[in-house]
C-alpha cells in the first residue's frame, strides 16, 4: 500500500453519554429493542441520526488521528460488516474507523459509526476478542443508546441535553476542554445519567455476545477480554481508558462469563487477515514506540501457518521501515510465491518497488493482479504507482471511477488532485481538493475551491454547471449542519 497520504492533528474522543457502571444482565434470547418504554424516536428520527452522524464524522476526520490506511480500513469494515449481518434491529448503515491511539478504547455514535483505537490490536490475542469489542459497540448502535440517552436527558433537564451533545463534539477536537464541558453540563443530572447508562452497558453486553456467537466467533472471547482489562486495572495506577467509558465491575464480568458458558463451545481460529492487520498496526502505527516486538514475531514464527506468514510479513514491514529495501524484498518473496494474489503482500511489494524507484515494476505487478477489478486497495495502489511513474492520465482514469464509487475516501481524492495537477487540469485539481476539504468538515474552504474551479472553465459549460451544482450541495450541508456547529 502507498503510505498514508496525510495525517490529521492528534485528538481523542469520548463516549461519556454511554458511560456508567453496569449491573448483571438477565438471561434473554432476543436482541430486539422492546417498544414499551422506548421513546428515542421523539427526540431523534433515524434520518436525524444519519444527518448528525455525517456531521460528526466530518469533524472526527478533521480533528482525530484517523488511520486512513486502505488495507486496515478494509479489514475492520469487513470484520464489522460480518458482525452487523448477524445483528437484529439494524436501522442504519455502518462505518468503522480506526484511530492511531495507544489508549485502548472504542466507541459508537450517531448513524452507525463505530470508532476503534489502534491499541485494540495490541491487547487482542485473537480475532474473536477484537470482534467482541466491535459487537458490543454495534449493539450500542442497534439499540440506539445515544438517542435514548438524549431522550432521558431531555426529560430530566430540557435545558442541558443540547449542551451535552455539543460537549461530545468539543471533546473530539479538544479532549480536555470537552471533558470539562461535559462534566459541567451534566453536573446536576449525573446520577440520573448513570442510572440510565447502567442499562446501556448491560444491554450491549447481552446483545453483543449473541451477535458474536451468531457471527461464528468464540463467545468466550468476551469474558476473556474483559478479564484482561480488569487484571490490567488492578495492577495499574490508572485504569485503561476503555474502562472509563465502559466501566467494568466484577458483576459485569461474571455475567458475561455466565452467558458464554451457556453457549455451545466452539474452537475458532483467527484469520490470516487478523494477524496481518495486527502486524501492520503494531509495526506502522505505534506512536513512535516499538510494539511489533521480537517476542511477538518469534512467537508467531513457532505458531500455525497463518502466524508464520504474519511473522515474515512483520519482519518485512520492519525492514522497509528502516529503508532496508533489499532485505524487505527478500523476506517478502517467499510469501508472494506462496500467495501471489494476496493483497497484503502485493501492497507491500508495491511499496518496496516504489521505495527503490522501480515504478514500472510496481505498475506491471498491479496491472496483472487477478483481483484488481474487485479490490479497491489494489486500485488505489495502481493509481498511486501511475502517479509515481509520471503517468497521470492512467491514474486519473482509475481515480475518476474510484472516487465515484468511494466518495468518502480522501485517499482517492488526494491522488486524483495530484494526477490532475500533473496533467495541468487546474479546475479538476481544485474540485478534487474541495472534496477533501468537505470530508473533514471545512465546507467554507470547499466552496471557495469549487468557486475558483468554476471560474476557470467556459461560461455556461457542462463542467461549470457541475461545479456550481456541487457548490449548492455544500451550501445546503452548511445550513443543515448549522444547528450542530452552534452546540
Amino acid at each position: 500500500m502507498f503510505k498514508q497520504l496525510k495525517k490529521s492533528l492528534v485528538a481523542t474522543l469520548m463516549a461519556a453519554l454511554l458511560a456508567g457502571p453496569a449491573t448483571p444482565a438477565f438471561a434473554d434470547v432476543t436482541d430486539q429493542l422492546p417498544d414499551m418504554g422506548t421513546s428515542a424516536g421523539s427526540t431523534l428520527s433515524i434520518g436525524q441520526e444519519l444527518q448528525m452522524g455525517d456531521y460528526y464524522v466530518r469533524q472526527l476526520r478533521g480533528s482525530a488521528p484517523l488511520i486512513n490506511d486502505p488495507l486496515l480500513v478494509q479489514y475492520i469494515n469487513q470484520l464489522g460488516m460480518r458482525l452487523v449481518s448477524h445483528a437484529n434491529s439494524v436501522k442504519t448503515p455502518f462505518h468503522f474507523f480506526l484511530i492511531n491511539n495507544d489508549e485502548i478504547n472504542a466507541f459508537a455514535f450517531f448513524g452507525g459509526n463505530v470508532v476503534l483505537h489502534s491499541a485494540l490490536f495490541r491487547y487482542a490475542d485473537n480475532e474473536s476478542q477484537l470482534a467482541s469489542v466491535m459487537a458490543h459497540e454495534i449493539s450500542h448502535v442497534t439499540q440506539r443508546h445515544l438517542a435514548r440517552a438524549m431522550e432521558d436527558q431531555k426529560k430530566n433537564a430540557p435545558l442541558t441535553w443540547v449542551g451535552a451533545l455539543g460537549s461530545i463534539l468539543l471533546a473530539m477536537a479538544s479532549p480536555q476542554a470537552g471533558m470539562a464541558a461535559l462534566s459541567g453540563t451534566l453536573a446536576g443530572t449525573q446520577q440520573g445519567m448513570i442510572s440510565f447508562t447502567q442499562q446501556n452497558e448491560q444491554e450491549a453486553d447481552r446483545i453483543g455476545i449473541q451477535v458474536l456467537q451468531r457471527s461464528g466467533f468464540d463467545p468466550q472471547a468476551m469474558p476473556t477480554f474483559l478479564e484482561k482489562l480488569l487484571d490490567q486495572s488492578r495492577y495499574s495506577s490508572r485504569p485503561p481508558e476503555i474502562l472509563l467509558t465502559h466501566p467494568l465491575p466484577e458483576s459485569r464480568l461474571s455475567d458475561a462469563r455466565n452467558r458464554a458458558n451457556q453457549m455451545r463451545p466452539v474452537v475458532v481460529q483467527s484469520s490470516e487477515d487478523f494477524y496481518m492487520a495486527k502486524a501492520r498496526t503494531l509495526g506502522m502505527y505505534n506512536s513512535g514506540r516499538n510494539q511489533l516486538t521480537s517476542d511477538i514475531l518469534d512467537s508467531w514464527a513457532k505458531g500455525n501457518i497463518r502466524e508464520q506468514y504474519a511473522s515474515a510479513y512483520g519482519r518485512a514491514l520492519q525492514a522497509m521501515g528502516n529503508d532496508k529495501w533489499d532485505e524487505a524484498r527478500k523476506l517478502l518473496q517467499p510469501l508472494l510465491v506462496a500467495q501471489p494474489a494476496n493483497t497484503w503482500y502485493l501492497d507491500l511489494a508495491t511499496d518496496i518497488d516504489l521505495g527503490q524507484n522501480k515504478t514500472a515494476d510496481a505498475v506491471n505487478r498491479l496491472k496483472n493482479a487477478p483481483d484488481l477489478k474487485q479490490n479497491p486497495v489494489l486500485q488505489l495502489n495502481l493509481a498511486n504507482a501511475y502517479v509515481q511513474a509520471k503517468q497521470p492520465a492512467q491514474a486519473a482514469a482509475i481515480l475518476n471511477r474510484y472516487t465515484f464509487s468511494h466518495p468518502d475516501d480522501s485517499n482517492g481524492w488526494d491522488l486524483l488532485a495530484q494526477a490532475e495537477a500533473a496533467l495541468g487540469n487546474r479546475d479538476q485539481e481544485l474540485a478534487a481538493r474541495a472534496e477533501v476539504m468537505a470530508l473533514v468538515g471545512k465546507l467554507d474552504q470547499a466552496i471557495t475551491l469549487l468557486s475558483s474551479a468554476s471560474s476557470q472553465v467556459k461560461l455556461g459549460s457542462l463542467q461549470q454547471a457541475r461545479y456550481d451544482a456541487r457548490i449548492d450541495q455544500f451550501r445546503e450541508l452548511q445550513k443543515r449542519f448549522l444547528q450542530y456547529s452552534k452546540m
